[in-house]
C-alpha cells in the first residue's frame, strides 16, 4: 500500500545556512544495502543513522514491534517515562539543550494522543522533534479499530509534517526526511506514523540519507540588505528586537557584534531570553505583558525596529494597531509566513537570521567608516539613550519583601539564580514562577533557559528539564515549577529516580493558580473561582499547598526533598539542593500568596497601558516625530 503524507504549506523547510542535522559526524551517508530485515528493524537501524542517541517513550501494542530490536541496539538509549507528554517534552528539552533532534516514542490511540500537547509546544517554539507512534494494522485503519486514531489528521495542524506509512519499504526513508525536515529551515516537529504490519513485514534495508553535508544557503537579497542598513544608518531611536530564531541560528556571536557595532538598544523575547548578556549595558530587558518598562518604552517609541527571527507575538505587541506607532520595520524571518504576518515590514529579509545578522553588519561597516553609525555617530544616539537610561532608572524591576520573614517567589528565584553554578540550565513550567523566572534569573548564556512560549504548557518544566539533563549531563538543571504545574507531570521524577537523571526541582508553592488568581484579582473583583490548591478557609492565609505534600510525595517518587518557609533558610535549602547530585532534588519553597507579576500590560489593551503596581503607570514621556 502507498505512503501517506499530509503536510502543512507555510512551514515547509526553507533552505538553511547552518543546519545541524542530527547525525554523527562520521556516519556514512548510505548503509550497507540488500539486508533481509523487518519493517520494526529498518526502524531501529534508519533511527541508527539518523545519529540517535536517546528516546524517550512508552511501550504498547501498535508499537510494540519496534521495541524489540531497540532492545538489540547498542548505540540509542531508550527512556521509559511514565506519561507520554512526558516523553514528548523530554524530547523538547534534549532538542534546546543541544540544537539536535529530539526523538518520543508511544503506541496508538491514547499513546499517541498523549504527544499532541508536546507537538503542540514543539510547533509554537520551533523546535526539532521527530514523534514516532505505532498505528493499528494497515487491514483495520478506519475500521474504529481498538486503539486507532487518525493521528496524522490530529496533527497536521501542529507539525510541519505528519507521515503514515504502511509499506515497510518506506521506513528508511520517511525516518531520513522526516529528520531533514524537523532540522531544516524553521525547526518543528514532525510525525511518523507506522502501521504495525508494516512494522512486522520483511523488507530489504537500504539507506540514502536525507541530510545534506552542505545545505543550501537562505540569504536575503543584496538589495533589501543595502536598504535595511540604509535604515539604520538613517534611524535615531533604533531597537533590535530579538526573537528565538537568533538561537536557532546559533547567531548570538554574530548578535552581540551587530548590537556593538551600532550601539543600537537590544530587547530579547520570552524565547530569547541568553541570545543577548542579559548584564550587557546595551540590553533593556524583555519586552511585552511582562516585560520590562525600558523594553515595552523603547519599542513603543523608536523609530525603527530591526526584528531578527521573532514573529510580533500578542503578548510582545499587545494591541496591535497601537504598537511601536512611530517606527519602521527592518524584519529578518526564515519562514516567510512570518513576515507580514502581524506587523507589515518596510524590508522584508527572508534569510537565515545569522546570516542576515552578518550581512548586514558587513554592509554597515563601510557606513561606519562614513560617519552614519556606529562610535562616529553616537552624538545621534545620546538623547535616545539618556531616555532609556532615565527609565531604566525611574522603573527597574523590583519586588516587596514580607516583613514577617516569609518568603518571596522572586527573592526565591533571584537567589536560585545567584547560587546556581555557572552555566546551569533552568526550565520553568508556565504562570507566574515562569515570568519571575524570567524576570530576576541570570540570562548571560544562549541555551540554558528553556520554557513554553508559544502554547504555555502547564506541566512542562520537570520533562524538559529530564530531556535537557540527559543532553548536558555535566550541566546543573534546576526546574523552576509551581504547585499547580508541579502536580501535573511530577510522576517523571521517577523516571529521574530510575535513571540516574539528578534535576533539582523548585516547587515555588503559594497554594493557588497563581497567575489565573493574579487576573482574578485584577479583572474579578477577587472572586477566586477554581483557583485555590490549599485547603484553608475561606478567607485564612495560605501556607500553600499541602495536599498532597510535596516533601512526602517527591520521596516516594525516589527523591531527596525538603521544605522552606522562612527567608533565614533560603539559601541553606538552595546550598542542600545544590550539593545533593547522585539523585533528583526537589524543594517545596512555601511562598506568599498574593504576590503578583510587576510589571503587567492587561491582556488586549495597549503597550502604552502598562503598570508597574495596581493603578501606576510609569510615564513615557512625548514623542516628536
Amino acid at each position: 500500500m502507498p505512503m501517506t503524507e499530509q503536510a502543512l504549506e507555510p512551514r515547509l523547510p526553507q533552505p538553511h545556512l547552518r543546519d545541524t542535522p542530527q547525525q554523527p559526524a562520521t556516519a556514512p551517508s548510505t548503509a550497507p544495502a540488500g539486508e533481509r530485515v523487518t519493517g520494526a528493524q529498518s526502524l531501529i537501524r534508519a533511527l541508527e543513522e539518523c545519529g540517535v542517541e536517546v528516546l524517550f517513550g512508552i511501550p504498547g501494542g501498535a508499537i510494540l514491534p519496534a521495541y524489540d530490536p531497540l532492545l538489540d541496539s547498542r548505540r540509542m538509549r531508550h527512556i521509559l517515562v511514565r506519561h507520554e507528554q512526558g516523553a514528548g517534552h523530554a524530547a523538547t528539552g534534549y532538542a534546546q539543550a543541544t540544537g539536535k533532534v529530539g526523538v518520543c516514542i508511544a503506541t496508538s490511540g491514547p499513546g499517541a494522543t498523549n504527544l499532541v500537547t508536546p507537538l503542540l509546544d514543539a510547533w509554537m517554539d520551533s523546535v526539532p522533534v521527530v514523534a514516532i507512534t505505532g498505528q493499528v494494522p494497515s487491514r483495520l485503519i478506519g475500521t474504529d479499530a481498538f486503539q486507532e486514531a487518525d493521528i496524522v489528521g490530529i496533527t497536521t495542524p501542529i507539525t510541519k509534517h505528519s507521515y503514515l506509512v504502511t509499506d515497510p519499504a518506506d521506513i528508511a526513508r520517511v525516518v531520513s526526511q522526516a529528520f531533514r525536515l524537523a532540522a531544516t529551515g524553521r525547526p518543528g516537529p514532525v510525525l511518523v506514523d507506522i502501521a504495525k504490519d508494516a512494522l512486522q513485514a520483511d523488507t530489504v534495508f537500504s539507506w540514502t540519507s536525507h541530510t545534506p553535508d552542505a545545505p543550501p544557503v537562505s540569504r536575503a537579497h543584496g538589495k533589501q540588505i543595502r536598504e535595511a542598513a540604509r535604515l539604520i544608518a538613517q534611524s535615531e531611536r533604533p531597537v533590535l528586537y530579538v526573537g528565538g530564531g537568533v538561537l536557532k541560528a546559533t547567531a548570538t556571536t554574530e548578535l552581540r557584534q551587530l548590537a556593538e557595532l551600532t550601539g543600537a538598544p537590544v530587547t530579547t523575547t520570552l524565547m530569547a531570553l541568553g541570545a543577548f548578556p542579559g548584564s550587557h549595558r546595551q540590553h533593556l530587558g524583555m519586552p511585552g505583558m511582562h516585560g520590562s518598562v525600558t523594553a515595552v518604552a523603547a519599542l513603543q517609541k523608536a523609530d525603527l525596529i530591526v526584528a531578527l527571527g521573532t514573529r510580533f507575538d500578542d503578548r510582545v505587541t499587545g494591541r496591535a494597531d497601537t504598537f511601536a506607532p512611530h517606527a519602521k520595520v527592518v524584519h529578518v524571518d526564515v519562514d516567510p509566513a512570518e513576515i507580514g504576518k502581524n506587523r507589515m515590514a518596510d524590508v522584508s529579509l527572508v534569510s537565515d537570521a545569522r546570516t542576515a545578522i552578518d550581512d548586514l553588519a558587513r554592509t554597515l561597516r563601510p557606513l561606519i567608516a562614513e560617519g552614519h553609525v556606529g562610535a562616529a555617530a553616537k552624538s545621534r544616539y545620546t538623547a535616545w539613550w539618556q531616555e532609556l537610561n532615565r527609565l531604566r532608572a525611574s522603573y527597574p524591576l523590583a519586588y516587596d519583601r514580607p516583613a514577617d520573614n516569609r518568603l518571596s517567589p522572586q527573592q526565591v528565584i533571584e537567589r536560585i539564580g545567584q547560587l546556581a553554578p555557572s552555566h546551569t540550565i533552568f526550565t520553568a513550567g508556565v504562570g507566574q514562577h515562569q515570568m519571575w523566572a524570567a524576570q530576576y534569573l541570570p540570562h548571560e548564556k544562549p541555551g540554558t533557559w528553556l520554557n513554553s512560549g508559544g502554547a504555555g504548557t502547564m506541566g512542562y518544566a520537570i520533562p524538559a528539564a529530564m530531556g535537557a539533563k540527559v543532553a548536558r549531563p555535566d550541566s546543573v538543571v534546576w526546574a523552576i515549577d509551581g504547585d499547580g504545574c508541579f502536580q501535573m507531570t511530577s510522576q517523571e521524577l521517577t523516571t529521574c529516580a530510575l535513571n540516574n537523571i539528578p534535576i533539582k526541582v523548585a516547587v515555588i508553592n503559594n497554594g493557588a493558580l497563581g497567575m489565573v488568581r493574579q487576573q482574578q484579582n485584577l479583572l474579578y473583583n477577587q472572586r477566586y473561582s477554581a483557583s485555590t490548591l490549599h485547603s484553608a478557609p475561606d478567607g485564612d492565609r495560605s501556607d500553600g499547598t499541602r495536599t498532597p505534600d510535596f516533601v512526602n510525595l517527591a520521596e516516594a517518587l525516589g527523591c531527596a526533598a525538603l521544605r522552606c518557609e522562612t527567608a533565614d533558610d533560603l539559601d541553606d535549602a538552595i546550598h542542600t539542593a545544590n550539593a545533593i547530585s547522585d539523585r533528583p532534588v526537589v524543594v517545596d519553597f512555601i511562598v506568599e500568596e498574593d504576590a503578583m507579576v510587576w510589571p503587567m500590560i492587561p491582556a488586549g489593551a495597549s503597550n502604552d497601558a502598562i503598570m508597574t503596581a495596581l493603578d501606576l503607570r510609569p510615564d513615557f514621556g512625548q514623542v516628536e516625530d
